[in-house]
């Protein structure tokens, strides 16, 4: 079973998604036959590439809100996210720019496969939203990625340049194409869609729906009759 997660790196709600999908998994009896792969999703394709300023203010710009009303609704998310293990600092992370992010993910799918993607992934994500660290960052992303794993030289070459944004740009053409219009977005075996942070037993009930469909029981009738067997026919 390969489930596919179209996220961006500076989405919370991407976060509190991955830990409950997480917590599903955990529970899941055909866990260990699970792939799961992240594809790329841009919140703010605008925003500045090496942005410094707070993103409480930005948001609150965005949706005509006061600064006081956009902290009380990301002290509301803060106390969701504690729930889920997940100690979240929106109030000090800076709005900016993922692009580079998405390229290196997608180096590390190409290099280390989607276990290394995981842990670069999960790095990402706390890096930001328990660290408050500057993803857009060039030393940042180099830093959290050679320590989840990936070459210095290699993702130093690809923010130098522009590999793999052509593959970023597929994935958000691709979340389009299945109708997502935000993140996360989930996607089991290219048949079953999930969209939001769905809690636990919402995921539970689609990796149970999707391998039994991937994997049909075959319904016997008639009960026993008389049969030859494996060692040939008594009689």
């Amino acid at each position: 079973m390969r489930i596919e997660i179209w996220s961006d790196v500076v989405c919370p709600w991407c976060y509190v998604g991955k830990r409950r999908l997480e917590t599903a998994l955990a529970g899941f009896e055909h866990a260990d036959e699970v792939e799961v792969v992240y594809r790329s999703f841009e919140l703010d394709p605008s925003a500045p590439r090496h942005g410094h300023e707070l993103s409480t203010p930005v948001i609150a710009r965005k949706y005509g809100r006061s600064e006081a009303e956009m902290r009380q609704m990301q002290q509301q998310l803060i106390d969701l996210a504690a729930e889920e293990g997940l100690a979240f600092k929106l109030f000090e992370t800076v709005h900016t720019n993922t692009v580079d992010a998405h390229r290196v993910l997608h180096l590390a799918l190409d290099t280390g496969g989607a276990a290394l993607q995981r842990e670069l992934k999960e790095a990402l994500l706390a890096a930001y939203f328990l660290d408050a660290r500057n993803v857009g960052d060039h030393d940042v992303l180099t830093e959290v990625a050679v320590a989840a794993g990936l070459d210095e030289t290699r993702v130093r070459e690809v923010l130098a340049g522009t590999e793999y944004a052509d593959a970023v740009e597929a994935d958000i053409a691709q979340a389009r194409a299945y109708g997502a219009t935000g993140v996360p977005f989930f996607v089991v075996d290219q048949k079953y869609g999930v969209s939001g942070a769905q809690p636990a037993g919402v995921f539970s009930q689609v990796l149970e729906q999707a391998w039994t469909a991937s994997h049909p029981v075959l319904q016997t009738v008639g009960g026993d009759a008389e049969a030859c067997g494996p060692d040939g026919c008594s009689i």
